[in-house]
C-alpha cells in the first residue's frame, strides 16, 4: 500500500519497474519449461504449442469483443511473423543445447542488432554511445561464443546469435506496424497466428509426437510463463518509464543465470559471466540511442 502515497510520476515508475521484473522472471520461468520440454519434443513442436496458446489467448476475447481482424498491413504482419518465428525457432533450439544463460544472452543481443539495421534499413545515425555500446556488445559476443567455437556446439551457438538478429529485425517491423497504426493486440496475434500455422507445418514433416502427462506438464508451464511474461511486459511499457522497462528487462539473463545453476548445476567460466555483463550492458546502452 505504501506506493499509494506516492506521487504519480514516482508511483507509475514503481509500477513500471514492479511488472517489468515479473516479467523478467517468467521469461526466466519459460526457458527453464522449453529446456525441460525438449527431452520430449522438437524445437518446432514447442514453438508450435507455445504461439497457439497465445492465438487462442489473444484470439478468443478479441472475437468475443467483436475486434476486426482485417488488416490493410498484412504483408509487414507477415514479413515481421516470419521473422519473429524463425528467431524464436532458433531460440528455443539454442535453449535446449546450451547453458540456460548462454542462450538468453545471445538472443538478447537483439537492441544491439536493432541499431545496426536501423542504420542499413532505415539511414538512421547511430551517436558515439550508440558507436560504443555496438562495440562493447561485440566483444561480449567474441567473448560469450569463444567456448561454444571450441567445441562441439559452435553452430548452436550460431545459431542462437542468429536468434537476437532476426528478434532485432523483426522489431524493426513492429515499429513500422505501430506508426502505421495497428494496436498491439493485432501485432502480437498475428505473429501468433504465422508462428503456429509454420510450427505445424514443421512438425507435420517431422510426424506428431504423442505427449504424457508430464510432457503435457511442460507445455502447459511453457504457455502459461510465456503467456503471464508477455502480459506483464506489455503492463510495465504502458504504465512505466519505457527506458527503465527495457533496462529491466535485462533481469530474463540474471534470472536464466540463477536458475541455470539451481537446476541444472550450470557454472559459467569467468569470460563466459564477463561476456554476459558486457552484453547487457550494451544492450542497455542501446536501447537509449
Amino acid at each position: 500500500m505504501k506506493h499509494l502515497f506516492l506521487p504519480a510520476r514516482w508511483r507509475d515508475f514503481s509500477l513500471g519497474a514492479g511488472w517489468m521484473v515479473v516479467a523478467a522472471f517468467f521469461f526466466g520461468l519459460m526457458g527453464v519449461f522449453v529446456k525441460l520440454g525438449s527431452a520430449s519434443l522438437s524445437s518446432s513442436a514447442l514453438v508450435f504449442w507455445r504461439t497457439l496458446i497465445g492465438v487462442l489467448l489473444l484470439g478468443i476475447p478479441a472475437l468475443l469483443k467483436g475486434q476486426r481482424f482485417a488488416t490493410p498491413c498484412l504483408r509487414r504482419h507477415i514479413q515481421r511473423g516470419l521473422l519473429a518465428y524463425t528467431s524464436l525457432l532458433l531460440y528455443f533450439y539454442a535453449i535446449a543445447h546450451l547453458p540456460l544463460a548462454t542462450a538468453v544472452t545471445l538472443n538478447y543481443t537483439s537492441p544491439m542488432f536493432l541499431a545496426l539495421l536501423s542504420v542499413v534499413f532505415l539511414r538512421e545515425k547511430l551517436s558515439p554511445r550508440a558507436l560504443f555500446a555496438l562495440a562493447l556488445g561485440f566483444v561480449g559476443v567474441v567473448l560469450l561464443l569463444r567456448p561454444t567455437l571450441a567445441s562441439d556446439a559452435w553452430l548452436v551457438g550460431l545459431m542462437g546469435l542468429c536468434s537476437g538478429l532476426l528478434a532485432g529485425w523483426s522489431y524493426l517491423h513492429v515499429r513500422e506496424l505501430a506508426r502505421l497504426g495497428e494496436p498491439e493486440w493485432r501485432i502480437v496475434f498475428y505473429f501468433a497466428l504465422i508462428a503456429t500455422l509454420g510450427g505445424a507445418v514443421l512438425v507435420s514433416f517431422e510426424g506428431w509426437q504423442p505427449m504424457d502427462g508430464h510432457t503435457m506438464l511442460m507445455v502447459a508451464g511453457l504457455g502459461i510463463t510465456a503467456t503471464i511474461a508477455q502480459l506483464a511486459m506489455t503492463r510495465a511499457y504502458k504504465v512505466g518509464n519505457k527506458l527503465v522497462a527495457a533496462n529491466l528487462s535485462y533481469l530474463t539473463v540474471v534470472f536464466s543465470t540463477l536458475l541455470g545453476v539451481l537446476l541444472w548445476d550450470e557454472s559459467l567460466p569467468g569470460v563466459s559471466l564477463s561476456a554476459i555483463i558486457l552484453i547487457v550492458i550494451s544492450g542497455m546502452l542501446a536501447s537509449r540511442r
